[in-house]
């Protein structure tokens, strides 16, 4: 199970990873769909960053630390960290649906992989006897 995470976990910084590079060009992204899909318009509102920090560079070092922990069969600090990052996520999500009323395919993908993440942790966690 921990390989399993682990991935998704490698695959969560990379999405992160494009969104931060969305955030910081300023040329037109393949994201942006349409009026209602656009990442230019989500990475570069007012809610992408924390203080100085991008959110996507808050997500790439969540999605490394789930990775390392994972790695290193730290089961409930994955659950955890996959915890607080969903919630974090599902806050972002409500963001752009009530807010900038513009969806992001990175962070949906995004929100996709943490929410795999934590029922694979969950089952890791509590299911799990001695799964590795």
């Amino acid at each position: 199970m921990r390989y399993l995470i682990g991935f998704l976990a490698l695959l969560g910084v990379v999405v992160a990873s494009l969104a931060l590079h969305v955030h910081y060009s300023t040329e037109m992204q393949p994201c942006s769909i349409n009026e209602k899909w656009d990442c230019g318009i989500v990475n570069h509102s007012p809610y992408a960053v924390i203080g100085p920090v991008p959110v996507a560079a808050i997500g790439i070092a969540g999605y490394a630390a789930m990775l390392i922990l994972a790695l290193a069969r730290r089961k409930r600090l994955v659950l955890l960290s996959a915890l607080v990052g969903l919630g974090f996520s599902l806050y972002l999500t409500h963001i752009e649906k009530d807010v900038l009323l513009v969806w992001c395919v990175y962070c949906v993908t995004s929100l996709g992989i943490i929410s795999l993440i934590t029922l694979f942790s969950l089952g890791w966690t509590f299911l799990g006897k001695r799964a590795g």
